[in-house]
């Protein structure tokens, strides 16, 4: 018996066609761990040799420093709430050790500084100061969620994380409302 050809389809062809192109751009890449890192700058030294400290770019490193600033505020607000209403105080340590861990995560960039400021006046009760905190933890997160997307590699990993971990405070930090009879 004979075998007849096979007929691709245009549909196959087309498919083909779009996906191959990407293959062989996602083969050229290079994913090195022990390369540079992304989002770092390697300056040569006058003599032609790379220096052996990278530099961050600059613009990664006022992404970071914004964030940085924007977490350190968000700690001086649980900080507050936590002297004003002692009772909130287990509630609220997970979030102020998430932050002190973000911190020093943002920190760990070269240039990376967080601009001192002044804590956030505390609300009047202990319900509208949650409330309060979880509003701080929403806008963060939209900030640093934008942010993420601005940058690329292990910085936007980071913001994103960051991100994340403020939308989870967010939905916790607020108030559960009442349900009324019917």
């Amino acid at each position: 018996m004979p075998i007849e050809p096979r007929r691709v389809s245009r549909r196959s062809l087309l498919v083909s066609a779009a996906l191959v192109p990407g293959a062989v751009t996602l083969a050229g890449c290079k994913d090195d761990p022990a390369g540079s890192t992304p989002g770092a700058v390697n300056p040569s030294s006058s003599d032609g040799r790379a220096q052996e400290t990278p530099t961050a770019d600059p613009a990664v490193v006022a992404a970071l420093s914004t964030a940085a600033t924007q977490v350190t505020l968000l700690s001086l607000a649980f900080a507050g709430t936590s002297r004003k209403f002692p009772a909130l105080r287990t509630q609220l340590a997970a979030g102020a050790k998430y932050h002190a861990s973000h911190l020093a995560k943002l920190k760990e960039t070269a240039g990376v500084t967080a601009a001192a400021g002044k804590a956030p006046a505390v609300a009047g009760t202990s319900s509208a100061a949650l409330t309060a905190l979880a509003r701080q933890e929403k806008a963060a997160a939209i900030a640093h969620a934008a942010a993420a997307a601005k940058v690329s590699g292990a910085p936007a990993r980071l913001l994103a994380m960051i991100a994340a971990a403020e939308t989870q405070l967010a939905t916790t930090l607020t108030p559960k409302k009442k349900a009324t009879a019917p």
